[in-house]
């Protein structure tokens, strides 16, 4: 049966800043957004509008007009579309934002250790002095403070132990870093797949490592015999759903969601109703070789996609045979739960979310990909993530 510890809630809160939980929770709240944001600018085809990085056509804002940016290199990779580049630019200060919030917890986590804050600072700092060397055209220079940014709060996060969440924080940081960069090239590199797919796995990732820092800076724990055998079994359920999470960004970074149409998918969106079969068959021809192969070189443009339909059919299948295995493993730990006193309500939660990612994504094929419903595909990963990594933080055994 459920056991709750008995001690007063603050021995599961670590020494950090009496403020240190709230700005965790607040920063996983932004990175929620952030996410759906990003799913709502690349669904919308405004991952390009703004060529340039970290400026929109050399704005710290985005132009309202075309004259604005008549004489700017930015108009020669793309024409200004102003109802698309203030999308990519306020998910681009967003992220920003949310930097800043993760940077504060990195600092707060870290001042009890020795040059703690100063390997924190001088990581940043480091990183800081990258981008306007790379705007001005000093690319490897750039990458080389970024690398050695990336590496010092890395070499910290495997020194610090976790009693103050200096390690989470600090690798927190850190991914937070690469998630920067990860945009940059998504911009750079012309939405190559790899990178796009990359960018949607590290803001889930950032996700994650938030919600469980702001869980273990704040709640009790919920204290089980048997809550190692459970998070075993949360531990398998994140699995799936990240490998899923990976398949459905590598669907969307390669323009394979209506592949399935019935009448292919180059005809795919005026076929909307070829489901659970693919272009009216249960197993079509589907090239998996050329599929997934992730790395295509440089210098070609992605926008729209690049592969055939075999490939794109392979890609589809994948994801829908894959979502198949992750329904029939996360209703089965919803069924684990619901026989554990205490864990009833996560239990329905967890089912009744896995059957909403489910109905959506039948929707997205049926209904030819409407944005609302895409984006709400997105969000929906994401509270799935925050139900299973909620339940890894929180699991316990008394003792």
């Amino acid at each position: 049966m459920t056991q709750t510890s008995p001690v007063s809630g603050s021995v599961f809160r670590p020494a950090v800043h009496r403020h240190f939980h709230r700005i965790a929770w607040l920063a996983a709240a932004l990175t929620l957004c952030v996410i759906v944001f990003g799913a709502f600018v690349r669904l919308s085809d405004a991952g390009l509008s703004c060529p340039d990085w970290p400026t929109c056509y050399g704005r710290a804002a985005w132009p309202q007009t075309a004259e604005e940016v008549a004489d700017h290199a930015a108009t020669a990779v793309r024409v200004l579309e102003t109802d698309k580049a203030w999308r990519e630019q306020v998910h681009r200060h967003l992220a920003a934002v949310l930097g800043v919030f993760v940077l504060g917890l990195a600092l707060l986590a870290a001042r009890r250790r020795r040059y703690g804050v100063a390997q924190i600072i001088g990581a940043s700092l480091l990183v800081a002095l990258a981008i306007p060397l790379y705007m001005a055209g000093h690319v490897m220079s750039a990458l080389a403070l970024a690398a050695v940014g990336e590496a010092i709060l890395l070499l910290a996060a495997l020194r610090w132990s976790n009693i103050d969440l200096a390690r989470a924080a600090a690798l927190t940081l850190a991914v937070v870093i690469f998630q920067a960069l990860l945009g940059k090239w998504t911009v750079t590199m012309l939405l190559k797949p790899v990178i796009v797919m990359g960018h949607l796995m590290g803001g889930m990732l950032t996700f994650s490592l938030l919600l469980w820092i702001a869980w273990r800076a704040t709640v009790r724990p919920i204290v089980l015999v048997h809550a190692d055998v459970l998070r075993r079994w949360t531990i398998v359920a994140i699995a799936l759903v990240a490998v899923q999470i990976a398949l459905g960004g590598w669907v969307s970074a390669n323009y394979a969601a209506l592949a399935c149409g019935a009448g292919g998918w180059t005809t795919a969106v005026h076929h909307y109703i070829d489901f659970p079969r693919c272009v009216g068959q249960w197993w079509p021809e589907a090239d998996f070789r050329e599929g997934f192969v992730l790395w295509r070189g440089v210098g070609v443009d992605y926008e729209g996609g690049v592969l055939d339909g075999a490939a794109r059919i392979a890609i589809q299948l994948a994801h829908r045979v894959m979502g198949v295995v992750v329904f029939v493993g996360l209703l089965a730990f919803a069924a684990r739960l619901l026989r554990t006193p205490g864990l009833r309500g996560w239990a329905v939660t967890l089912g009744l979310l896995t059957c909403a990612q489910v109905l959506l994504g039948v929707l997205n094929v049926k209904l030819s990909l409407p944005l609302p419903v895409a984006v709400m595909h997105n969000g929906g990963a994401a509270l799935l993530l925050f139900v299973l990594v909620s339940l890894l933080a929180r699991l316990k055994r008394p003792d």
